[in-house]
């Protein structure tokens, strides 16, 4: 089996040396090469085309986004941005993900160098999953977050479905790796008067509030980052905060959703198992579950449990997927009704809305 070939492009010469250390220790990857920028590694990649490209953001002569949105149009390639990730920086990493990056490292202010090394085998998965990426599909992602794997327990126990037919219907989408563009063509096709949508789409704290801004800039419907207590309403989506969990809940004959701390799930936090489950429990028949491209199988035991409640489910199907691992472990578990192509999804949302999808 050939070994990953991966290109770094950082003007720090310590992240450099750093890096080339924790990647050339797998025996899985191969270094091909370190350039202090762009430029410097256009020239080396034309001997040699890397499998993944580890990029910085701010460099001199060219800076990363301008790269990357030149890659992406001439020679599309994996990209992991290691950048730090800190006020203007939360909105530059948004533009890499908008622009094509697959995943997303953050970097430290200070004690750089202890970070990347402690942070190594993070590091590793996340080039090795990078290079499985479907670039025909990607044009955007959002970061893999790797912890000690806990199950929906953790948040809300399994319980009884206690739910009977309502007039509301709720909409719940769980996605991770490709999500941040596969949720822009789902959301930005809908009409104004569309179901209520929950969202959990893996992503770090301050990136929601970025992304859910942009969506709702381009949807007819409310986009919104979360915040407890938030009505579930027909034409409005609310997408977890990043570094929390988000539920379903209902109170009479009205859905609002909860959001609260707790520890990672499936290594996430927000999980779309913990959602999906609480979706299974308080919305039961009443309720659409879909899952969409990402790593893993966040989602997968939930969406299940919603079709056992009663609910209708969707997984993306493999060919418009990014990475196709969250829908290919539902599918397994049985807890898929129909797979459906990217461009198909908001359509079956509409029908759903209209009660007349089963």
């Amino acid at each position: 089996m050939s070994k990953i070939k991966v290109m770094i492009v950082d003007d720090s010469a310590v992240v450099r040396q750093v890096l080339q250390d924790v990647l050339g220790r797998d025996h899985e990857i191969e270094v091909i090469g370190a350039a202090s920028d762009p430029l410097f590694a256009l020239q080396r990649m034309q001997t040699q085309w890397p499998d993944v490209i580890v990029l910085d953001v701010e460099m001199p002569r060219m800076d990363g986004i301008t790269f990357l949105k030149k890659l992406m149009v001439e020679h599309p390639t994996p990209v992991v941005i290691c950048s730090t990730l800190t006020g203007k920086g939360t909105t530059t990493a948004m533009q890499a993900l908008e622009a094509g990056a697959v995943s997303i490292v953050t970097k430290p202010t200070v004690g750089l160098k202890s970070f990347l090394q402690d942070a190594s085998e993070d590091l590793l998965q996340t080039v090795k999953a990078a290079a499985r990426a479907n670039m025909r599909n990607v044009r955007s992602a959002a970061p893999a977050m790797v912890a000690k794997k806990l199950n929906a327990d953790a948040i809300l126990p399994a319980t009884n479905h206690a739910m009977s037919e309502t007039t509301d219907r709720v909409v719940a989408i769980g996605t991770s790796t490709g999500g941040t563009q596969a949720l822009e063509v789902v959301l930005s096709a809908l009409p104004r008067v569309s179901p209520g949508i929950v969202i959990v789409q893996h992503m770090p704290e301050k990136f929601t509030a970025l992304f859910a801004e942009r969506l709702n800039g381009i949807c007819q419907i409310e986009v919104k980052e979360a915040a407890n207590n938030d009505r579930v309403i027909p034409g409005r989506a609310l997408i977890a905060p990043g570094g929390k969990h988000m539920l379903l809940k209902r109170n009479g004959a009205q859905y609002h959703v909860e959001v609260v701390d707790g520890p990672v799930v499936n290594r996430h936090r927000p999980s779309v198992d913990v959602l999906f489950r609480s979706v299974a429990k308080f919305a039961g028949k009443n309720a659409l579950g879909i899952i969409m491209t990402g790593m893993g199988d966040d989602g997968a035991r939930g969406l299940k449990e919603m079709k056992d409640a009663g609910a209708v489910t969707i997984a993306q199907n493999e060919a418009t997927c990014v990475v196709y691992g969250m829908p290919k472990e539902a599918v397994k578990l049985g807890g898929v009704d129909r797979s459906l192509a990217l461009t198909s999804i908001h359509a079956d949302i509409e029908q759903f809305g209209r009660g007349r999808l089963r």
